[in-house]
C-alpha cells in the first residue's frame, strides 16, 4: 500500500443490494462537517459524503445540486430530498446521518425510507 492512500469506505443499500456510494468521504470533525461539500464543481457518480452527525445541511454557496438521504442511529433511511439546489435546505426530524449524493443516485438505486444502509471500508491491496 503506497503511505498515502486511505482506506475507501463504501455506502450500500442491503435492502436493495445496490451500491449508493463506492467512493465515499466521510465528515466526522466539526470542520469536515461544517465544510462539507463546499468548492468543489461537482461528485462523480460513484462519489458522496458521508456528514455524522448531521440531520440538517444548506446549500448555501455550493455550485450543484445533490441528493440527500437522512438515516437514522441504525443506519435505516428516514428522510430523502432529491435535486437539493444551491442555496436550498434540506432536514430530517429523525436523521443523525447524511449521505450526500449525485443527483438522480436515489432513484437509480430505488433507495426509500425504511431502507438499511451498510458502510463497508476497503483497504487498498499493496502492489
Amino acid at each position: 500500500m503506497v503511505a498515502h492512500e486511505k482506506p475507501n469506505t463504501a455506502a450500500v443499500n442491503v435492502t436493495k443490494g445496490v451500491a449508493i456510494a463506492s467512493e465515499l468521504e466521510v465528515a466526522k470533525s466539526f470542520g469536515a462537517r461544517t465544510k462539507g461539500l463546499l468548492g468543489r464543481d461537482g461528485l462523480r457518480p460513484e462519489q458522496g459524503m458521508l456528514i455524522d452527525p448531521c440531520s440538517s445541511i444548506h446549500m448555501w454557496f455550493m455550485r450543484f445540486p445533490i441528493d440527500v438521504v437522512f438515516l437514522d442511529k441504525k443506519n435505516r433511511v428516514v428522510g430523502l430530498k432529491r435535486n437539493v439546489k444551491p442555496w436550498g435546505m434540506a432536514w430530517s426530524w429523525r436523521g443523525v446521518k447524511t449521505l450526500e449524493l449525485p443527483v438522480g443516485t436515489i432513484a437509480a438505486t430505488r433507495t426509500q425510507v425504511g431502507d438499511i444502509v451498510a458502510f463497508q471500508t476497503s483497504v487498498p491491496k499493496a502492489e
